[in-house]
């Protein structure tokens, strides 16, 4: 089943500590006005290949920024929805797929290894007083009574899961769900600037039933991601935006695609049916929205296509600022 308690924790970081031992997690001690948590981050799989997957977005950019920035301090319980703060790695074109790589977590030498990849940032942190942390995954406490074991404050109190959380196997498929997926953010105002880290288990899979979060088991030659790339858009056309919105894919691969029962789905989910369309090898189209389905906010908002079985194909996002100028086109 889902995760119980899944929300955001937004804090300020006082201390830190290196995932060492046999099941070694990245320790973060945050605090709001008056009360203490630990943020506990997986640096290495319990399961193999225990290198986890990660990415490092040092500038960061996604519509969902502007919401959290207004987050209150303490932990924040989130509802497992599109179109709000819960976090799906999947579904919510946060990043790249091909930009994920394995590392381990503890290598000798200098910023080689998982825990100096975080360590970076949050030393950062608790030197910038204004910086705050932001940690999406499964809350856990208070704990009455009961000393944190790594920071020794009481009660016991933290947020864990800061990880991919949907495509297990084995006895982890329990924690399986859809925009549930959790993540660390670091926030640095005087610099106008976002870190966001993305972890994820190489024994996860990038293909989930959009109900259960559960592996759709396929041969990785079946694999339609990239597929169709989404290449441009126009998300504030002039004259007004319904019926006029488009969306520009290109077909990179050496035959012809078909793309009868593909759609296009907005932050919501909202579905722009495709059909009667082929796109030739090489060749780009230029679909116009027609505005009963997926609709492109101004205030910005992701784009992905999903074919005829419902699998992602591509996903791109853009933000207020993207959208400001009316009449350009977007380019992805």
């Amino acid at each position: 089943m889902p995760l119980h308690q899944y929300g955001v924790l937004k804090g300020r970081p006082i201390q830190k500590r290196l995932g060492m031992g046999q099941s070694p997690h990245y320790q973060i001690h945050i605090v709001d006005e008056e009360t203490d948590y630990r943020i506990a981050i997986n640096v290495k799989s319990k399961l193999s290949p225990s290198e986890l997957l990660y990415v490092v977005d040092e500038r960061f950019q996604h519509p969902l920024l502007a919401e959290l920035e207004t987050q209150p301090t303490g932990f924040t319980l989130l509802p497992s929805r599109p179109g709000h703060l819960a976090l799906d790695f999947i579904r919510g074109n946060l990043f790249d797929r091909q930009d994920l790589i394995p590392l381990p977590h503890d290598v000798p030498g200098p910023d080689n290894d998982l825990n100096e990849k975080i360590d970076a940032h949050l030393s950062r942190a608790l030197r910038d007083e204004d910086a705050f942390v932001y940690a999406f995954g499964e809350r856990w406490g208070p704990e009455a009574n009961i000393r944190d074991k790594y920071f020794g404050f009481r009660p016991g109190n933290g947020i864990h899961d800061i990880h991919m959380n949907q495509g297990n196997v084995g006895r982890f498929m329990e924690d399986d769900g859809v925009w549930q997926d959790g993540a660390l953010f670091v926030r640095f105002p005087n610099e106008d600037q976002w870190v966001a880290i993305f972890l994820a288990f190489q024994s996860q899979s990038w293909h989930t039933d959009d109900e259960t979060g559960h592996t759709i088991p396929m041969e990785p030659e079946e694999d339609p991601q990239g597929l169709i790339k989404i290449i441009a858009a126009q998300v504030n056309p002039q004259g007004g935006d319904v019926g006029r919105e488009t969306v520009t894919l290109l077909n990179p691969t050496a035959s012809q695609v078909n793309l009868a029962g593909w759609g296009i789905l907005d932050k919501n989910e909202k579905r722009e049916e495709l059909s009667g369309l082929t796109i030739e090898s090489g060749d780009t189209m230029r679909v116009t929205l027609s505005g009963k389905g997926a609709q492109l906010s101004n205030k910005g908002s992701i784009i992905t296509l999903i074919d005829q079985k419902g699998m992602k194909i591509d996903g791109v996002s853009y933000t207020k600022k993207n959208a400001e100028r009316q009449g350009w086109t977007l380019v992805f």
